[in-house]
């Protein structure tokens, strides 16, 4: 049976591929939220390091079609379907939602066509979370294209670019409890595991 995923050296080739349609910094925090989901996944017993990484490495692939807001999501999801990844194409959409029933809660609005949106809002409610999509979640706020960040640095970015959002709090309350989830697998702080995380301060 095919995978959902493509192999590391397919995904980097993407990447790469990506990255010369659309340059930016989002390269190098994809590489950034990957070896995060890599480094944790490798001390969770129930997850895949390769998997994880790859799954990180391409969460933000729909950034390819350029400079866009969070249509980059559905952009992603049609990318990684058109290429048999759908395990792809459901990070990335998932990685964007702390609350799948309150889509509007902590994301920036929706740049893209109405009908993407409703079946953005219909897909994530769905199915069901797995640790994957939580994983390439938190590690999307501790990747930052400088390398590896604390939390509170990187949502802090983020709330300086697009500014505040309803249910920002409760997203960043919840941020910090995956955090602690995750810790209960890899019995250590997960910045640990993150290295360089404190020159970035």
């Amino acid at each position: 049976m095919q995978r959902g995923y493509p192999d590391r050296a397919t995904a980097e080739a993407e990447l790469k591929k990506a990255g010369e349609l659309n340059p930016g910094k989002w390269i190098d925090h994809s590489y950034s939220v990957a070896r995060a989901c890599e480094n944790i996944a490798a001390r969770c017993p129930h997850l895949d390091s390769e998997k994880a990484f790859v799954l990180g490495l391409l969460h933000d692939i729909g950034r390819r079609i350029g400079v866009v807001g969070q249509k980059h999501i559905y952009a992603g999801y049609d990318y990684a379907l058109s290429q048999g990844w759908h395990e792809v194409a459901r990070v990335s959409l998932s990685h964007s939602f702390y609350f799948p029933d309150k889509p509007d809660w902590g994301t920036s609005p929706y740049d893209g066509a109405p009908e993407e949106w409703a079946f953005i809002k219909k897909y994530i409610t769905s199915f069901e979370f797995d640790d994957y999509d939580r994983l390439v979640r938190l590690a999307d706020a501790l990747g930052c294209a400088e390398g590896f960040c604390i939390i509170e640095k990187r949502v802090v970015d983020v709330a300086l670019r697009y500014g505040e959002m309803p249910g920002m709090i409760e997203k960043w309350r919840k941020m910090f409890a995956e955090k602690q989830y995750f810790e209960t697998y890899t019995y250590c702080n997960l910045y640990d595991l993150l290295p360089g995380i404190k020159e970035n301060l």
